[in-house]
């Protein structure tokens, strides 16, 4: 919690309870009159004003209790409403000596926001550790820990909290904090724990896809432990789906690993959208991009022709993989519908080398067809292994469509 949040949560605390004290019953007439002043002027905004006619107040001789407690509750509030800190802490302070357990749990809340403001962190736990044995665990109150505990340098306390608050929110069927799973993530760094701390960077990213996750996440993906090589290009399908693949070389690695795996329509379209952003066809390698488009037009024309009779030979296969390739190649085509009967049927037909990878082809094809997205889901849901497959299929469930 930001210290501005803090004087805004004071503010409103201390303040709440005061206007209007001046009509307290048992006040004199040269007390109850610059009190009342002090309470109109804290509404007009005039906070200084106000501290001026609080300490005529105070200047009257032989205050009984009872005017003594409601001059310190309107210091509180002027002092605070004036950012004079330390006097409002000696007024609430004051006050925590006078009242009863109804109200101690407030004023201890009121303290601890003080004192934080103040950049007290020892006392600020004082106070709202009391406020807590009274019985107070309001937004503030957990707001306040949460600040204080990350002022603390404690990370394992903070990534014990943090997850705490993110199991809690999952248990209710509802979407983690953003703030709890940046403090949990931030707290696993600290700490060392790359590996907890990775799989809560894809829990920020599955439950808030901004763009600066997605380039956080793919960028440490291929070095989670265990991820396969042979996934780089589905990172890069992934990066360009998220407005995240930026360089020039990125682009050029994708288009290149595309025809490599028999995709030239995929490979044209991201030389295409290259040019576009203006990473390729300028500058002292503008030759080579071009060379690698004439390529890729080359190879999409020999694809388009010989693409059927590659699907003919690949059902007469005892396994599936190459049926599982030619339906993706024909999905990357634009042809999803055909492309999908050929990837249903080499899955169906088994003997496949990497089964979950085929799953995995079947639910980015299906998310490219029209009203087929929840299959999709589905079918990326259903994703298992630990090589990189089940990895990439959640993200596709999030980043929209290849």
């Amino acid at each position: 919690m930001k210290m501005k949040t803090l004087r805004a949560l004071t503010l409103t605390l201390v303040a709440a309870a005061c206007f209007g004290i001046a009509a307290a019953q048992g006040l004199r007439a040269e007390i109850g009159k610059p009190l009342q002043q002090a309470s109109d002027l804290l509404r007009a905004g005039k906070a200084r004003e106000a501290l001026v006619k609080v300490a005529e107040a105070e200047r009257v001789s032989n205050r009984s209790a009872n005017e003594q407690l409601t001059i310190d509750r309107m210091k509180a509030a002027a002092a605070q409403r004036a950012g004079d800190n330390a006097t409002a802490i000696q007024a609430l302070e004051a006050i925590a000596g006078k009242v009863g357990k109804n109200e101690i749990g407030a004023i201890a809340e009121q303290l601890a926001s003080a004192y934080a403001q103040v950049r007290n962190n020892a006392k600020s736990t004082e106070w709202m550790n009391r406020a807590k044995q009274a019985g107070n665990n309001s937004a503030t109150i957990q707001q306040l820990e949460k600040y204080l505990l990350g002022a603390s340098g404690d990370f394992a306390a903070i990534a014990r909290d943090a997850q705490a608050a993110v199991t809690a929110s999952e248990k209710a069927g509802q979407r983690p904090g953003e703030g709890d799973l940046l403090r949990l993530q931030d707290a696993q760094a600290r700490l060392g724990n790359t590996t907890a701390q990775v799989a809560t960077l894809e829990r920020l990213l599955l439950n808030y896809p901004k763009k600066d996750y997605w380039a956080t996440y793919l960028g440490r993906l291929p070095r989670k432990s265990g991820f396969s090589p042979r996934f780089e290009l589905d990172v890069l399908r992934l990066r360009l789906a998220t407005d995240t693949l930026t360089s020039t070389n990125e682009y050029m690695e994708m288009a290149q690993l595309s025809l490599q795996a028999g995709l030239p329509a995929e490979a044209q379209r991201v030389i295409d959208q290259g040019y576009k952003a203006g990473a390729l066809g300028t500058g002292a390698e503008a030759a080579r991009h071009q060379r690698l488009r004439d390529l890729a037009v080359r190879q999409l024309a020999e694809s388009k022709t010989g693409i059927a009779g590659q699907a003919s030979e690949a059902a007469n296969r005892a396994e599936g993989d190459t049926l599982v390739k030619v339906g993706y190649a024909y999905v990357s085509m634009g042809q999803a519908d055909r492309g999908i009967e050929l990837i249903e049927q080499g899955i169906a037909k088994g003997k496949l080398r990497y089964p979950e990878d085929a799953k995995l082809r079947l639910g980015m094809a299906q998310l490219q067809q029209n009203g087929k997205r929840s299959a999709a889901i589905q079918t990326l849901r259903s994703v298992r292994g630990g090589e990189g497959a089940a990895d990439i299929a959640r993200l596709w469930t999030v980043a929209g469509s290849p």
